[in-house]
């Protein structure tokens, strides 16, 4: 068949596709396709894929919200009671064990540091005590009694020390400042935070802050009625956020709770979910899809690789760069991107996965 040059350049698809019909009408619908070829410009721009059997999987479609790992978090509770003088940071802030977070003027440290200084006095006399008593003892002039009742009254004072100086490393006293210094008791990111310099706080009051270790969160998602028989422990799940749009991380079901939430009346389903980059924070909305499997097998492809068109299901099989078929498949499921066929492709096939609606619309206009 000859096509002048003229008949040629009129019958290039748009969008760097090309093909050629003809106005012969003994010309098969097959043929005419097979004359239809993607140029090289534009076949970079298409993504193509195979099929995959595997297990049928039901996505159930749930809310949540991400919350802190209770077990992960530390609230901090001053010992002593004072007036914060400084604070050495804010809400939100990441913060690393043994930071100093602020400072606690108190009368408590006055008379510790008073306690020890007596201490420290008496200690000198009971030292130079036992050294006397040791000497009239090595003499004969002082008893055993004597002795012991010298060495028995210095161990006493070194008891004394021994606590004061604790209760000054528990409560982090700088002598130097005058100041209790408030430390962080673990690593990770201030939650919550209620003092500022001039607060007066008691002692073992309310918590000063409070320090979260998200680096492991919590997925709470909400079980409405509906969905209470099919949402089961050790159930994967996928979740999305807003935040995030082209990310999907994948989680599990520890734990369903059996008890319905009064206020939403809902069962929560908790999720644990590895957050060592950050990326989620207490309080986010997120969407949840529960992979409920089904004893089934069968080919899945992207859900983005179909066309549907006159309320029918179609694919793109890419045989060769001039081979390309428009293929009626029959959806089975579809959950959460993929989608499950029980009808109209082969596993050794391939498929256009993208940009496949503008090769479809050329293949149509040749078989038309």
């Amino acid at each position: 068949m000859k096509i002048t040059q003229h008949a040629a350049g009129a019958c290039l698809a748009a969008l760097a596709l090309s093909g050629c019909g003809s106005n012969n009408p003994e010309v098969s619908q097959s043929e005419r396709v097979e004359a239809f070829c993607l140029e090289d410009s534009f076949r970079q721009k298409l993504e193509f894929e195979q099929p995959v059997s595997k297990q049928v999987t039901e996505g159930i479609p749930l809310t949540g919200a991400v919350e802190t790992n209770p077990d992960k978090v530390v609230q901090f509770v001053s010992l002593v009671g004072g007036v914060i003088s400084n604070t050495y940071f804010s809400l939100g802030d990441k913060v690393a064990k043994g930071q100093v977070l602020a400072e606690l003027r108190s009368s408590e440290l006055s008379s510790l540091q008073a306690e020890k200084n007596n201490l420290e006095l008496q200690m000198k006399v009971a030292e130079s005590r036992l050294q006397s008593t040791k000497s009239m003892y090595e003499d004969g002039v002082s008893s055993q009694r004597d002795l012991l009742e010298a060495q028995s009254e210095l161990d006493i004072l070194k008891s004394q020390m021994q606590r004061v100086n604790a209760n000054l490393t528990l409560y982090s006293a700088s002598p130097e400042k005058g100041v209790f210094q408030l430390k962080a008791p673990t690593s990770g990111i201030i939650t919550s935070k209620s003092i500022a310099a001039g607060t007066q706080i008691s002692a073992e009051g309310e918590p000063l802050f409070t320090i979260s270790d998200l680096s492991e969160v919590w997925v709470m998602a909400n079980i409405h009625a509906s969905n209470v028989q099919y949402v089961q422990e050790g159930m994967s799940v996928d979740i999305k956020s807003l935040s995030y749009p082209d990310e999907t991380f994948k989680g599990r079901v520890a734990a369903v709770s059996q008890v319905y939430d009064n206020e939403a009346r809902v069962l929560k389903a908790r999720v644990v979910l590895p957050n060592t980059d950050l990326k989620f924070k207490p309080g986010m909305l997120v969407d949840v899809m529960a992979l409920k499997e089904q004893d089934l097998e069968a080919l899945s492809i992207p859900t983005r690789a179909l066309v549907f068109d006159n309320n029918q299901d179609f694919v793109i099989v890419h045989r060769s760069d001039c081979e390309l078929e428009i293929r009626k498949v029959e959806v089975l499921t579809s959950s959460n991107g993929t989608t499950f066929l029980a009808a109209g492709l082969k596993e050794d096939e391939t498929l256009v996965s993208k940009n496949q609606l503008l090769v479809y619309e050329q293949l149509k206009n040749l078989q038309d």
